[in-house]
């Protein structure tokens, strides 16, 4: 069964470690772990001083809730966009995470990851 062919909760049971390594990652700011996951597109793109600069501007960045909600799943051109309702420990209210996930060499990783 391919990536795409998944049911959202099978989806969501393969994105939930990503998304939780993602946000403990991100909060200690630990580049190696935050990027383990990506896809080499991915990797290309986030370079450490870039992510350093995000972590040091945005405190939302830093400060992530494992206080996460699962909403639904979009499918489009072989990718799968996860979406979740995600919590600050610092910043009140809502935000939605993004995880675009693939397939790379026949594993599972990350395209997108974006929160808002």
């Amino acid at each position: 069964m391919s990536l795409l062919d998944k049911k959202d909760d099978e989806i969501f049971k393969l994105a939930e470690p990503i998304w939780d390594n993602l946000v403990k990652s991100s909060n200690m700011k630990d580049y190696g772990s935050f990027t383990k996951d990506f896809s080499s597109q991915m990797l290309y793109g986030a370079n450490e001083v870039e992510l350093g600069k995000q972590w040091a501007s945005n405190k939302l960045l830093t400060n992530l809730s494992e206080d996460r909600e699962f909403l639904g799943c979009l499918r489009r051109n072989g990718f799968i966009t996860v979406l979740l309702k995600q919590k600050s420990a610092n910043i009140s209210g809502d935000f939605l995470g993004r995880l675009v996930l693939g397939v790379e060499d026949e594993q599972i990783k990350v395209f997108g990851a974006t929160i808002f």
